[in-house]
């Protein structure tokens, strides 16, 4: 291909989900989360991968999984769980097939690709990757397609707990090891969970053998000094950790409710599901076990427009859709094309980075025609000379002047900071937290290492930043403060044990069962 020195782009997929495991239940309403993702956004980068390698097309992107994640799809019991959510889905989808030719021809047409897709899926679960898809993006970053990173091992918010320096190192460890275990190598890379930054975090990544990270554009504005670059281009902290800093203004362009391409009246409706639609004795079956209502992932209705009720809307058509995503696709080049042109007017001694961060359930989930953005937007990229894709570690083997810079604490939440994550509805949360933490760090002497273990997981688990932002945002609350006290519950009760000196086994057991992650943790990891 040409040489393109114009400009380059780093495209970051931040894969992520709360652990919703739930052993003792055979079906569990919030463990959708991780099969509707699993449907709509990993596998469908899956079968994009395969697509772009069957055109010879060159890519490169940087795909962060987190721990929870990880744990959740090497899970055996969830892969089982999510082999009979997919069938039922296919044996609704076979009926759809039916029951749509008698209704409009558009909807007919998508209940055959529905049901073409989902089989589809299925094929790619089960046999082309023996259940467990991690291996698939293995097998593209061993390719040369994917750079993989990981997180802190629970998502905790880490700026929030600056003050307990041990627990910010156990979170930062186990997230490391969980990655180690599956991928087989540590990340040179780490996702700073939210984006969230403090002074002094990039050493304990720097310990860790983390090369980068990346935050927020007032991360870097607000440091110190001054970015030369602004954003377009990396600097490193004291520590010699590499920093990216996200243009968040151009990462609008794509997901802002108002303006961003997902609001393209073409695209499907994400609220507008038949677990809704459909009458009761028809859905009941492929709907929580409750009687709940819930997406079964067969939308029929197109945006349509943002002035128009759910009942209005007119009905999908995937290829219609195609069409938007081209022109959509081929704008977001062309800007990012005039936007390089400009900036090499303003530093003529550099290739600009432009760096975009997404959460990876954006795309294919919240925004079902996302992965075929991406598809196109790779393929106008590679046949395009004045722009491509990189990768952080491509660009830090390519540095030869880097700028000092210490930024400034920071994150990608509303108003840049921890709002979301401590506020009037949520903050009840941390005495709590702080307190296990003392009580945890406090009792470290004692021998009962299963307990101790045990008791360090449930701070990491009640740490996670998914509850706090539930929560905040007031979706699922109940299941959000039940996870919470849950877990403290348990803290507690085998702190009980220490103090009393009797273990009691089958609790225990139990809870090792329930809460079955960081199998190889060890307490003792940081112990004087």
């Amino acid at each position: 291909m040409n040489q393109r020195e114009s400009g380059k782009m780093i495209f970051v997929l931040h894969s992520h989900l709360p652990y919703v495991r739930h052993p003792d239940y055979e079906e569990f309403m919030e463990e959708r989360w991780l099969f509707e993702a699993i449907t709509e956004t990993y596998i469908p980068l899956i079968k994009m991968f395969k697509n772009l390698e069957a055109k010879e097309i060159d890519f490169k992107l940087i795909m962060s999984f987190s721990p929870t994640l990880i744990e959740m799809l090497n899970s055996i019991d969830l892969q089982e769980k999510y082999i009979r959510y997919l069938k039922k889905i296919i044996e609704l989808a076979e009926k759809e097939y039916e029951r749509t030719k008698d209704e409009e021809i558009i909807k007919h047409k998508m209940a055959n690709y529905y049901l073409n897709n989902f089989r589809d899926i299925l094929y790619i679960f089960e046999k082309e990757y023996n259940k467990n898809i991690l291996m698939a993006f293995k097998e593209y970053e061993e390719k040369g397609y994917l750079e993989l990173i990981t997180t802190s091992a629970t998502h905790a918010v880490l700026p929030i707990y600056s003050e307990y320096p041990e627990i910010i190192k156990y979170q930062i460890k186990y997230g490391l090891e969980t990655f180690k275990n599956t991928f087989g190598h540590y990340p040179k890379g780490f996702w700073l969970p939210e984006m969230g930054y403090y002074e002094g975090l990039d050493e304990k990544l720097k310990e860790f053998g983390i090369e980068y990270f990346f935050v927020e554009k007032h991360g870097l504005i607000y440091g110190n000094p001054y970015p030369i670059y602004d954003v377009y281009y990396p600097v490193m902290t004291n520590s010699n950790v590499f920093v990216f800093g996200r243009d968040k203004e151009n990462n609008m362009d794509v997901f802002d409710v108002e303006t961003g391409y997902l609001t393209d009246p073409r695209y499907r409706e994400f609220y507008r599901d038949i677990g809704f639609d459909r009458e009761y004795e028809y859905i009941k079956d492929y709907i929580d076990k409750s009687g709940v209502r819930c997406n079964t992932g067969i939308k029929y209705y197109k945006i349509t427009g943002k002035d128009k009720e759910l009942y209005d809307k007119l009905l999908y058509d995937i290829d219609e859709a195609y069409v938007a995503v081209k022109e959509d696709s081929k704008d977001f080049i062309q800007k990012r094309i005039n936007q390089i042109k400009k900036l090499k007017e303003k530093y003529d001694n550099i290739t600009p980075i432009l760096t975009y961060a997404f959460d990876t359930e954006f795309f294919g989930h919240w925004w079902y025609e996302g992965v075929m953005f991406l598809e196109k937007l790779i393929e106008y990229v590679y046949y395009n000379d004045e722009i491509s894709l990189t990768t952080p570690e491509e660009v830090i083997n390519e540095i030869e002047e880097v700028q000092v810079l210490q930024p400034s604490k920071s994150s990608w939440g509303i108003n840049g900071y921890f709002e979301e994550w401590i506020n009037g509805n949520n903050d009840w949360i941390y005495p709590a937290i702080h307190e296990m933490i003392e009580i945890f760090e406090s009792k470290k002497d004692n021998e009962n290492k299963d307990i101790l273990n045990m008791m360090l997981k449930e701070i990491m688990l009640t740490q996670s930043s998914d509850w706090a932002f539930i929560i905040s945002s007031g979706t699922t609350v109940e299941y959000a403060v039940n996870r919470i006290k849950t877990h403290v519950k348990r803290f507690f009760e085998l702190n009980a044990m220490l103090n009393s000196g009797k273990s009691d086994k089958n609790k225990l057991k139990y809870y090792m069962w329930m809460d079955k992650i960081f199998e190889n943790i060890d307490f003792s990891t940081f112990c004087d």
